[in-house]
């Protein structure tokens, strides 16, 4: 059986590696979107390497685009930030690798309290430091069951901060809105009202002036009345929104060289198990990026990338280290660029039809991106 289609010369191509490019445009125009939707200071979240995206990028990009805040979940992720240049306020919460007060004080970083045993081992450490004090965000359970401090402890923690004064400095109170991707204002009035309860529980045991904050990237762009003093966002600098109400511009473009290329007859299986046949000859294009590099090994069919303008399938499972793609009659160089995921539109697939793709969300797609993949600014 002879195959319909032939292989032509290709011409040479250069390589490039896989590259995770972040568009800081893109960034300082969420920012500013943010800012349409609110009058409260904004907090940047650039935990998790800022979103896959890198923290000192992206941090900087939002920070010029009117974030007066940063936010990362470990105090020591600020130091990247602190030796960046970055002078505006940060703020830790949940801090799994601990915290060292010498450091933070260093640092100037703010800490999250989500527990009385938790504010009283930082009164403790705190206790050690030659002068200065940490300055301590108390964290309110305002209904997620998932950290802070619940309404019928907060006499206590109010209790163990005053006797820790002059070791910690509470400035700020906070909490997370359990639903408010649901973007229903009455889903997340019991949120509110606990966090009202608990700034004024704080403010009466003589503590203050406070930030308070509530709200991340949903609240901010659907319910003024979660805004308090500070939203926090996080999410939407990358353009990710998770209420889905919003257009954000996306702020990850992901792109790989095609490694290899062949022409297959109809019939012929493809990759482990032969889970994909073809249905006609065509040609298909090996790309240099797989499971080990963040791509979902389990996707639905439909999922692609864009080569020169054209959306190609995905043929067959992702490979640890490739993907292979069916071009139809396209025919590819070697070191031709293929754009996984970008903001184009077009035939270009978005984080979050990648995210629907492998049945998850848009986030799990740009944390995920390992780290033999390269890292660009653009």
């Amino acid at each position: 059986m002879t195959t319909a289609l032939t292989t032509p010369h290709l011409a040479l191509s250069r390589m490039h590696a896989p590259t995770l490019h972040t568009l800081r445009d893109a960034v300082a125009a969420n920012v500013g979107r943010m800012r349409t939707a609110t009058e409260s200071r904004i907090m940047a979240v650039v935990k998790a390497d800022g979103y896959g995206l890198g923290a000192v990028a992206v941090g900087l990009a939002a920070i010029d685009a009117g974030a007066e805040w940063l936010g990362v979940t470990d105090a020591g992720d600020a130091a990247e930030l602190r030796d960046a240049g970055i002078e505006v306020p940060i703020l830790a919460w949940l801090n799994p690798a601990g915290v060292d007060v010498t450091q933070v004080v260093a640092d100037r970083v703010d800490i999250a309290v989500g527990s009385v045993d938790e504010l009283r081992q930082l009164i403790t450490d705190a206790s050690s430091l030659p002068d200065g004090r940490v300055r301590v965000h108390l964290h309110m359970d305002t209904g997620m069951s998932r950290g802070g401090v619940p309404l019928e402890d907060w006499a206590e923690l109010l209790r163990v901060a005053r006797s820790g004064r002059g070791r910690v400095e509470v400035v700020g109170v906070m909490g997370h809105l359990p639903d408010a991707d649901a973007a229903d204002p009455a889903i997340n009035a019991p949120a509110v009202l606990r966090m009202r309860q608990a700034r004024d529980a704080v403010l009466r045991a003589g503590f203050g002036p406070l930030i308070v904050h509530l709200a991340a990237t949903s609240g901010t762009l659907t319910d003024p009345a979660t805004h308090f003093d500070m939203v926090r966002v996080g999410a939407g600098l990358v353009g990710i929104d998770p209420s889905e109400s919003v257009a954000l511009q996306g702020a990850a473009r992901l792109t790989a060289s095609v490694v290899h290329s062949s022409v297959v007859p109809a019939g012929t299986p493809v990759g482990y198990g032969g889970a994909y046949v073809t249905e006609r000859a065509t040609r298909l294009s090996v790309i240099g990026v797989g499971y080990a590099d963040g791509i979902p090994r389990e996707l639905a069919v439909g999922a692609a990338v864009a080569i020169d303008g054209i959306r190609c399938p995905i043929a067959g499972r992702v490979s640890m280290d490739q993907i292979v793609v069916d071009t139809g009659d396209l025919t590819l160089p070697r070191g031709t660029t293929a754009v996984v995921f970008g903001p184009e539109g077009g035939a270009v697939p978005t984080v979050q039809e990648w995210a629907r793709w492998a049945g998850s969300i848009p986030h799990t797609i740009v944390t995920g991106i390992g780290r033999r993949v390269e890292r660009a600014i653009a």
